[in-house]
């Protein structure tokens, strides 16, 4: 974990928060008040980011790869609730403020690089800037709205169905995704998603 000041290459990674879909349109003066508190921390694929039941939050802005939220029950079966990727966050922000464990986890799909800040330095910021935090807290309820949506959809649509709502809102994911991950995420096996693409029902 480098401090922003003091990574390599902090040029680059400032460029790339500044595309961040909430980040994008920060005053300098926001910037200069952010910039301190963000930490660059590179994931192996797989990596935990935060794991479900934890008390400590934070808060990320993916710079380079692909992160998602994963919800188990106690016997360990596992549901992927969303992918993220670049320009995107996630955040355990809904957690924090009704003062319960986050319940879910984040890791890595693929190599990820990501800014971090703790969620009590996030919330203070944001307290401090309420434009941005009126923004955020409409993004965070945008993103509890499509996780419904996608648990909707597993049960109501057939498999050709949750595969061309997958491609018709996330095509950009679609080659980049292990076909094990998309999948899971879909509710298939892979032998299914593989038996949808030979018969041309999925451009994958």
């Amino acid at each position: 974990m480098t401090s922003l000041a003091r990574h390599p290459h902090a040029n680059v990674v400032r460029l790339q928060l500044r595309r961040n879909l909430l980040l994008a349109d920060l005053t300098d003066a926001a910037w200069r008040d952010l910039e301190p508190l963000l930490s660059v921390v590179d994931y192996r694929k797989g990596d935990p980011l935060e794991s479900q039941g934890a008390i400590s939050m934070e808060q990320y802005f993916i710079l380079d790869g692909i992160l998602k939220r994963v919800v188990s029950n106690a016997k360990g079966k596992e549901m992927i609730l969303r992918f993220a990727s670049e320009q995107d966050f996630d955040t355990s922000y809904a957690a924090w403020r009704l003062g319960t464990p986050v319940p879910f986890s984040i890791r890595a799909v693929t190599a990820v690089r990501a800014a971090k800040l703790s969620m009590e330095e996030w919330v203070d910021f944001l307290d401090r800037h309420p434009q941005l935090k009126a923004r955020f807290e409409f993004e965070v309820m945008k993103l509890m709205s499509e996780v419904m949506a996608h648990t909707i959809t597993l049960h109501l649509l057939d498999a050709p169905g949750r595969v061309a709502r997958f491609m018709r809102k996330h095509r950009a994911l679609v080659e980049r995704l292990p076909k094990k991950e998309l999948a899971a995420y879909l509710n298939l096996s892979p032998e299914t998603l593989s038996r949808l693409k030979q018969r041309g029902k999925i451009p994958v």
